[in-house]
């Protein structure tokens, strides 16, 4: 014999459940945030405040949009969610991207490293503010909610 015997069906090496405490709960945390979204309506008036950038200036931030794209999202409305905010609705997919990630990382046993070095925060802010300044002008009407 081998000296190793076969482990039983029931006795398998598992992933503890704690490990998988964070994303299960980061997911459920985040599914309930976009059923609240997907039931209550953010394009009808007072049920969410209004962007105080919006009120008081008139001009759109990065987040405008982003709750009724979410809205889009929630009831298969993909062109209407790129209507509403195309930057929110690519955040969703990288959010889920990360999700699988770390999840299958978990599964593998295998340690979650993200690392966004000072030149990736730049690059997410550059494209954050142009994102901005561009939906603001007549030429990006098309990135406006």
């Amino acid at each position: 014999m081998s000296g190793q015997e076969p482990v039983p069906a029931g006795r398998r090496s598992s992933v503890p459940v704690s490990r998988l405490a964070a994303p299960f709960g980061t997911l459920a945390a985040v599914g309930a945030a976009f059923a609240y979204v997907g039931a209550v309506d953010p394009g009808e008036p007072g049920h969410y405040p209004v962007c105080p950038l919006l009120h008081f200036t008139g001009l759109y931030c990065p987040g405008c949009g982003g709750l009724r794209s979410a809205h889009a999202v929630v009831h298969g409305d993909l062109a209407g969610a790129l209507g509403m905010n195309a930057l929110a609705v690519i955040g969703f997919a990288v959010f889920a991207v990360f999700m699988v990630f770390w999840v299958v990382r978990v599964l593998r046993s295998r340690p979650v490293s993200v690392e966004l070095r000072t030149p990736h925060w730049w690059a997410l802010g550059a494209l954050v503010l142009v994102f901005t300044v561009v939906r603001n002008l007549p030429v990006g009407a098309a990135l406006a909610p």
